[in-house]
């Protein structure tokens, strides 16, 4: 792009998603060591994405310019640069993954400018906020003439949670189907990774030492919503961590092949306090505990709501290696 940033297309859908395009550059990474272009490609992803967050923190995918281009003409808060506006947890997560991890493997650190400073304290704002959703979020979504997985219920509000448990709320899943219940755990393990990540980049390359307290602070409390709220206890497969919870003492248990999930616990470098948990979790979510897990002559595996029955995706796949 003319501003020295990159645009990533995702797929075949004329639009950049923050997850996405995250996901797609990421094996660039070791290449950009020794590859000045492809660092360059690389930063510019990131500056890109953040420059995304100041527009709509809560939007999941952006196009190319201010052309009013989108999915679908939903019931939310809208710009001309917003593609689609479902809020996921894992959408704020992903920007601040790649960002760190353009540094730690190339040691470039262009990517933390003013917008990526700013754009930080907005992910903090947004987590902080929807930590007490019903109460303080300024966040609706309603597509009409749709399947349910694909809307919020109660106006765009979502089913009902409980405030104050730490975990912050998330509408709608990496897979883009809508939430069973608000508080998503393995998008808020995703949280508490990259959360550290920005306490490091805050007083290393930022020197904002509030940013980093306030990153510190926020990460304990979502770390101890899940170890506190998001494991239940199972007939067949001892304690294990749900999907989803609503804080009021209903869990979704399941898992969904796109990442974050509950496979990828390792891949994403979270560690709960009892690991025995994370190993009852994988035992089940690999199971037909798991509504979404199929076996076939061929292969077994993970899928999701997002795709037709019984098929996996390959993704899951890589995660369970």
């Amino acid at each position: 792009m003319q501003d020295g940033t990159t645009y990533a297309v995702t797929g075949d859908i004329p639009a950049m998603w923050l997850r996405d395009s995250s996901a797609q550059l990421r094996p660039y990474l070791i290449a950009a060591r020794d590859e000045p272009e492809i660092a360059k490609l690389l930063i510019g992803l990131s500056k890109r994405q953040f420059k995304y967050l100041q527009i709509d923190p809560y939007a999941n995918a952006f196009n190319e310019e201010d052309n009013g281009n989108c999915w679908e003409k939903d019931d939310t808060k809208k710009n001309g640069w917003v593609w689609e506006r479902k809020y996921e947890v894992d959408s704020l997560c992903y920007p601040l993954q790649f960002a760190y991890l353009i540094w730690k493997n190339t040691g470039h650190t262009q990517q933390f400018d003013k917008a990526f400073h700013e754009g930080a304290k907005k992910i903090i704002k947004v987590f902080s906020t929807e930590q007490y959703h019903e109460e303080k979020s300024p966040y609706h979504f309603v597509r009409k003439n749709t399947y349910f997985t694909d809307t919020l219920s109660r106006n765009g509000k979502g089913a009902l949670v409980k405030s104050g448990i730490g975990m912050t709320w998330s509408g709608f899943r990496p897979s883009d189907d809508a939430c069973a219940y608000g508080y998503l755990v393995p998008s808020n393990m995703f949280a508490v990774v990259v959360l550290r990540y920005l306490e490091e980049i805050a007083g290393d390359i930022l020197h904002d030492f509030k940013l980093k307290k306030d990153a510190e602070t926020l990460r304990k409390q979502i770390y101890e919503g899940i170890e506190s709220y998001g494991i239940t206890k199972t007939e067949e497969f001892g304690d294990v961590y749900a999907y989803e919870t609503d804080g009021y003492g209903q869990y979704h248990l399941m898992d969904d092949a796109n990442v974050p999930s509950l496979l990828s616990m390792t891949y994403l470098g979270y560690q709960g306090k009892n690991k025995e948990v994370a190993e009852h979790t994988r035992r089940f979510i690999l199971s037909e505990g798991n509504p979404y897990y199929y076996e076939g002559r061929k292969a077994a595996g993970i899928g999701s709501s997002h795709t037709p029955t019984k098929y996996i995706w390959h993704i899951a796949l890589a995660m369970e290696v």
